[in-house]
């Protein structure tokens, strides 16, 4: 009997398996099991994730299936018609803060939190296009309008400014959809439009600051100019003035030479005059003396010693020409009498 109800009992496990019908995962999913009917465990959406790229046998009837994709995913949302989830004009229009209408072309990467796709699986899609289509593009084309709508109109030329917002907005969505089961990698801006008066009165704008920019790169190349002239004439005067304080410097060096040489030879010519008016001074002295008068004398015979002297006596209202030797005379009224020490004459 034991044998017989074991036979049994492989016969039903065997037709139960007969009746299994295989479910698969690909690479990148993973699959979560729903129990309808449960004969032991908990009905209802199975807490365990079927991991990628395996193959799993349930009943039917009784179990359901689904899988969900976890690679990155981009929805793309954009003004043209030939690319983006859809092929109609599906970028975010919006007003700026200062008042401008902008289109602007935005693509969320996100991908699915795969330790939640049973949560997901329960409480917020079914499959992958409901989570995408309902879920991630309702608040992505809605949070997204709000944060990049801060910006002023001008802001948008301004590539760093775009991405602070495209921060700011990936935060805010992970915020809201990260509870989800959903990741959102990055906020990306591609192009942006305004509408054709305004855009003209841009594309206006730009020509005129560039004929701004230009006359003031002309002014600046001028002032440049202006500069370099002025460095040159600054130049040419220092040159001037450096060679006029030269040839100033060579004089000024010059005359102090000749004055310090004319101060010597004044000192000279002082000391010279000193001692020769000294000697003087000396001879005066001794010519004031008792021998002062026989000096006198002997330099007068000295000075007539050798000279002829006639002298021509006038008597009688006529010259008369007998002759007296002067010479003869001194020397006998005066160079024998200092000889011999003897009185004056």
């Amino acid at each position: 009997m034991k044998r017989f109800f074991i036979l049994i009992i492989l016969m039903v496990a065997a037709s139960v398996l007969g009746a299994c019908v295989p479910h698969s995962t690909g690479l990148t999913e993973v699959g979560v099991r729903t129990r309808k009917l449960s004969f032991w465990g908990t009905k209802g959406v199975e807490n365990r994730i079927y991991a990628p790229g395996g193959t799993y046998f349930f009943l039917p009837f009784i179990n359901d299936w689904h899988v969900f994709d976890t690679k990155l995913q981009n929805l793309e949302m954009t003004f043209s018609k030939t690319k983006g989830d859809r092929k109609t004009r599906d970028d975010l229009v919006f007003k700026t803060t200062d008042g401008n209408d902008i289109g602007l072309d935005v693509i969320i990467v996100y991908r699915i939190d795969a330790e939640k796709t049973p949560y997901i699986l329960q409480y917020v899609a079914r499959n992958d296009d409901i989570l995408r289509g309902t879920i991630v593009r309702a608040v992505a084309r809605s949070k997204p309008r709000d944060i990049f709508g801060e910006l002023k109109t001008e802001a948008f030329y301004v590539a760093e400014s775009r991405e602070a917002k495209s921060r700011k907005a990936r935060e805010a969505l992970q915020e809201i959809l990260g509870p989800m089961g959903i990741i959102v990698e990055k906020v990306l801006t591609n192009d942006y439009r305004f509408n054709a008066e305004y855009t003209k009165a841009i594309e206006d704008k730009k020509v005129a600051d560039q004929q701004v920019e230009k006359n003031k790169s002309a002014q600046h190349a001028a002032k440049e100019e202006y500069k370099r002239k002025l460095e040159e004439a600054r130049g040419e005067v220092n040159k001037m003035v450096a060679d006029a304080d030269g040839e100033y410097l060579k004089a000024k060096i010059e005359a102090d030479v000749y004055l310090e040489q004319q101060k010597l030879l004044a000192q000279a010519i002082q000391a010279e005059g000193i001692a020769e008016a000294n000697g003087i001074q000396e001879m005066n002295n001794a010519l004031a003396g008792s021998g002062g008068e026989a000096i006198v004398k002997l330099r007068i015979a000295e000075a007539l010693q050798g000279k002829s002297i006639i002298l021509l006596p006038v008597s009688e209202g006529g010259m008369n020409l007998k002759t007296t030797n002067i010479n003869q005379l001194i020397e006998t009224l005066g160079v024998k009498s200092l000889s011999s020490g003897q009185g004056h004459p």
